[in-house]
């Protein structure tokens, strides 16, 4: 039999949003603050010579300059304010959960609470004006070489540095307030609202080029696997792999209560997104700046861009080898550590059937583990490879990214699940208030008691 809030969940209904004014103010906010975004990414950063890097960026569409503009939002091909994006961010906040996993006082910081909790996230910050300092750097020396400034020099170095630094932490903040007081994830949905805003645009080049090139078919199945491709990541990221669990019997006072059984799910994906994130920001850093220096390249950043650049097959190879690493590390050692949980598990009484709780249920649970990442780790490496490697082979002139297929679909199942929590709390909350006051009413049919007559 199901449960009442099963039931409930069962007969939500969409068109009790306009009944949810808290709701309606958190979508409203968060379009506000994406919108703002969205406009500062068209704010061009001092010095830059707007002609030459239109004919740059041109140029470089087809290649590493399009998937950069689209993680940005098109901000880098217009060298706006919020060139660098979120992906500073981004980096900083594995960095330091992967370090919380490993070293031992920043593991203890994460059990102290809400306190704990705000050093972590004052660490990440400091990482991500680190990082940002970094890629700002590079990226303005990279600007100077490709002979894209008005007036070389390190005035302008600074200026583009204090401008992409602001314009990182200013992105960080809006991502912290839609979190807050907003709805969904804010830092997602910025990379998100980045992503999709330069479809429309890449779409109508893919069918110009596919009409004026007369290749109808080739059109037509690419887009049947770009539709199979989101089908497939909407099938996996809801694909789980449930494990038994069983508690005992137990007494209480002198009411005994039978043993329930339940099960803990495991993702095909525990990771998520993340290695795929984490691996295309480290891939795109040093192709970046080979990208923008030009034919003024050293031969280190010469040989980066001919066997690392996007298509060729140590690109390839190690972006499979990052993305399986980092499945599995990030796996056991934030989203899903198998100790933990065995200690829960027996903490609250609970138990595998078959497993002695303790050491033995961890062991198992790292067996499962295990197994199920083989299928997640290779799902996500043929998300994310196989359209880098029809793009390569095809010319396809926008970049049809897995990891952006990830990102997108992701972000998207996750906000519509906030919603839905949302509208259920809302009309859990409306039950209440009209149980409440049916209560102070009475029961219909019911005739009140008289009182008796007052004593004198």
């Amino acid at each position: 039999m199901a449960s009442a809030a099963e039931q409930m969940a069962a007969n939500l209904s969409w068109g009790s949003l306009g009944k949810a004014k808290e709701l309606r103010q958190r979508i409203w906010f968060t379009l506000g603050l994406l919108i703002i975004y969205r406009l500062g990414t068209y704010i061009p950063v001092p010095g830059i010579d707007g002609a030459a890097l239109r004919n740059f960026m041109e140029q470089a569409q087809a290649g590493i300059g399009g998937i950069l503009s689209m993680f940005t939002g098109g901000a880098l091909g217009r060298m706006g304010i919020f060139a660098l994006g979120i992906m500073p961010y981004i980096s900083a906040s594995i960095i330091v959960q992967l370090l919380a996993s490993m070293v031992p006082a920043l593991e203890q910081m994460k059990k102290e609470g809400e306190q704990g909790r705000k050093k972590i996230n004052q660490y990440t910050r400091y990482a991500t004006v680190a990082l940002a300092l970094f890629q700002a750097w590079g990226l303005a020396v990279s600007l100077e070489a490709g002979n894209l400034a008005h007036d070389p020099g390190l005035f302008f170095r600074a200026t583009v540095v204090i401008t992409l630094v602001g314009g990182t932490m200013f992105l960080m903040w809006l991502g912290e307030q839609i979190t807050a007081r907003g709805i969904g994830n804010g830092i997602s949905l910025i990379i998100f609202v980045g992503i999709v805003a330069e479809i429309p645009t890449h779409i109508a080049q893919f069918l110009a080029q596919g009409a004026s090139s007369g290749s109808t078919l080739l059109t037509l199945g690419i887009v049947v696997m770009v539709i199979a491709v989101i089908a497939f990541v909407v099938f996996m990221e809801r694909a789980l792999r449930k494990i038994h669990i069983q508690y005992p019997r137990r007494q209480v006072g002198m009411k005994i209560y039978d043993g329930q059984s339940s099960h803990l799910p495991i993702k095909v994906n525990p990771a998520g997104v993340i290695p795929a994130i984490f691996a295309s920001s480290l891939l795109l850093l040093p192709v970046t700046i080979s990208t923008f220096s030009g034919n003024q390249t050293g031969p280190i950043m010469s040989t980066i861009l001919a066997y690392f650049g996007p298509g060729q097959p140590l690109y390839l190879l190690f972006f499979t080898a990052m993305i399986v690493f980092f499945a599995y590390f990030y796996t056991f050692n934030v989203s899903f550590k198998p100790d933990d949980v065995a200690d829960n598990l027996k903490n609250q009484g609970g138990f595998i059937p078959g497993i002695r709780p303790g050491k033995k249920t961890e062991d198992y649970l790292t067996y499962v583990v295990n197994r199920v990442l083989v299928i997640g780790s290779a799902y996500l490496a043929a998300v994310c490879l196989l359209p880098e490697v029809i793009r390569h082979q095809l010319s396809i002139p926008f970049y049809f990214g897995g990891t952006s297929v990830l990102i997108v679909v992701s972000v998207v199942m996750d906000t519509i699940n906030q919603v839905q929590s949302h509208l259920l709390a809302h009309q859990y909350e409306g039950l209440i208030e009209k149980s409440q006051l049916r209560g102070k009413r009475g029961k219909p049919g019911v005739a009140k008691p008289k009182k008796a007559p007052a004593r004198r």
